[in-house]
Order: C-alpha cells, then sequence, then structure tokens
C-alpha cells in the first residue's frame, strides 16, 4: 500500500532528529513536531484507505 510505506518513510525520516531532540536540540525538535504533523494526516489517510478495501 502507497500510503503505508509513506508513513515508514516519514516516520524513518526523522529519525536522527528525534535523537537530537531527546539531546535538547530546540530546532531538531521543531523539525519533529513538523513531521509528526505529517504522520498524522498520513495515518489518517492509511485508515481511510483500509477501511475503503474493507468495504470492497
Amino acid at each position: 500500500m502507497q500510503a503505508y510505506e509513506n508513513l515508514r518513510q516519514l516516520i524513518d525520516s526523522c529519525h536522527d532528529d528525534v535523537q537530537k531532540a531527546a539531546g535538547g536540540n530546540k530546532a531538531a525538535g521543531t523539525r519533529v513536531r513538523k513531521v509528526m504533523q505529517e504522520v498524522r494526516e498520513a495515518a489518517k489517510q492509511l485508515r481511510a484507505d483500509i477501511l475503503t478495501a474493507q468495504k470492497d
């Protein structure tokens, strides 16, 4: 599924920034929060795709 791959890619892309944010880097924390907003939208899309597939 394309939506699932997109979700995985978003999470993988922010791994380094999560580590930096845990170390106290405020800019990295801001980047992580931005990606988490995108993750939320990607998760909503994945959920909608799964529900659509179940109905068919």
